[in-house]
This record gives C-alpha cells, structure tokens and sequence, in this order.
C-alpha cells in the first residue's frame, strides 16, 4: 500500500490546498477524531492522444490498479472509466475525459493549443497528476470554454487534481445515512448539491451519492486572478449486491449529477 499512500497523500494535500479548502472543515466534522476512509477520487481530463484518460491511469495502473467498468454521459461530451486495486482498502479512482471532438470549433482550437503547449515527458511520473495546470490560460479563454462545457473550462483552468475525494459513508460511526450527513454538513453551514435531488441513486442501484458545492477558489489567468469553482466533497454510501459483496462500481445517472457540483 506504500505507493498506493503515497501517492493519495499528495493528491489529498493539492486537492486541500489549491481546490478544495473546505474539505478540511469537512473531514474534522465527519472524522470524530478517527481517519476517514475515502472511497474514490475523480480526475478529469481531454480525450486527445498526448493527455487522454489511459495517461491518467497509467500511474494507477503501475501500483496495480486494474481497469474495470467504463461509463458513456451522452448529453456532457464524457466518457469515462473506474479502477479498482486488489487490496480492498485502496480507494476506487474514477477518470472521465471529455470528447473534444464532439465540441465547437473555437473549443476544440482552444484545447488544443493548451494541450500542444505540454511536453510528453511532463507526464512522466505520478507527480503530474497533483501537478495543477501545466499551460497558461486567459481568463477570456475560460469563459468562452466555459459556456459550452463546465468540464472543459474547469480542467483548462485547474488542470490535474483530484476534482473530489468521497467519504465512505458505511464506515462512519455518527452517520448511517447520506441524508443525515448532508443535513449535518448543511447545519455547519455548507451548500449541498440538489441537482437530480440531494441524495442521488438508492439502494436498488447498490449506491447512493451526495456531494457539496465546490469552493470559489482563487485561479490565476494572464489577466490576473478570479474567484471560480474548484473541488468538492462528495460521500458514498455502498451497498451489498445479492451475492453478499459491497458493490465497487458507479451509476452513471447518478455521476451525472455529481459533476454539476463544480456549476457556478
């Protein structure tokens, strides 16, 4: 698990510093003084050759993680697909990337001059994946991005981190339900994603989902620095399939509604 810690510890510490700075609060909350488990990380990224979803997992798949369900969201532009490692206790990793083929024009031109701006050997080793933006972008450039695609201006303007950690709900000792976590973090004064509902799937899907809304966060474009979504917390609670395992994988409607959380 050496490589697995590792390496979830320097997401965790980009994610807390650059894009989610509330997560700390969030953790002191639900922690009660013990370590919470995370259930799964999620990447994003664009689906061209030099940057695409396989060189994301590529570290994952170097500590031995395994490639396992993939998932299609029609209506974003996205695919995406899970990973899972032997040892039980490693998180889920979670990578979606973004059709750019399927954009306009002026998005598609857009991405593709950030993407050429990065030498391959940027990608390495791990450290590019909690490495944040590895181009420069204007602040008129992620508007522009950003009215056709949330995904595609939070990545060009955040670049690698973890977009969200998740706690695993099932561990926790205060909370046996998603509904109480949210009312609990809703009491401490945080905004809930209620997009599709504030708990999404059930326990007929094996998973039910619930997330807060991503911080402001301070970005710097060439024009100077502006307040934009960056990272959210979201929670999982798990459940058993009929053959007594918990179930591993993601709903895709579900998922759906959990990337909104970084909507403005």
């Amino acid at each position: 698990m050496t490589n697995v810690t590792s390496l979830f510890s320097a997401l965790w510490q980009d994610y807390v510093a650059r894009l989610s700075p509330s997560a700390g609060k969030v953790h002191q909350l639900l922690s009660n003084g013990d370590e919470l488990i995370n259930d799964h990380i999620a990447l994003r990224t664009f689906n061209l050759p030099k940057v695409g979803l396989q060189t994301l997992a590529a570290p994952f798949l170097a500590i031995g993680y395994k490639a396992c369900e993939t998932y299609d969201f029609e209506a974003k532009k996205l695919k995406a697909q899970h990973f899972e490692h032997p040892d039980p206790n490693a998180p889920l990793v979670f990578i979606s990337e973004i059709l750019v083929e399927e954009l306009s024009l002026e998005t598609q031109n857009i991405i593709h001059a950030l993407v050429e701006q990065v030498p391959a050997h940027y990608f390495s080793t791990s450290d590019f994946l909690s490495s944040g933006r590895p181009w420069p972008l204007s602040f008129e450039e992620y508007q522009i991005l950003a009215k056709e695609s949330e995904y595609a201006s939070w990545l060009a303007a955040h670049g690698y981190g973890a977009n969200h950690f998740t706690v695993y709900v099932n561990q926790l000792e205060a909370f046996t339900e998603v509904v109480d976590v949210n009312q609990h973090l809703r009491d401490a004064g945080f905004a809930m994603n209620e997009v599709g509902g504030e708990v999404k799937g059930s326990p007929e899907v094996y998973l039910e989902q619930s997330s807060t809304m991503a911080d402001k966060v301070k970005v710097i474009f060439t024009e100077g620095e502006f307040d934009i979504p960056g990272g959210f917390y979201e929670f999982a609670k798990r459940y058993s399939l009929p053959n007594g395992k918990i179930y591993t994988g993601f709903v895709a409607a579900s998922a759906d509604k959990i990337f909104e959380s970084t909507d403005s």
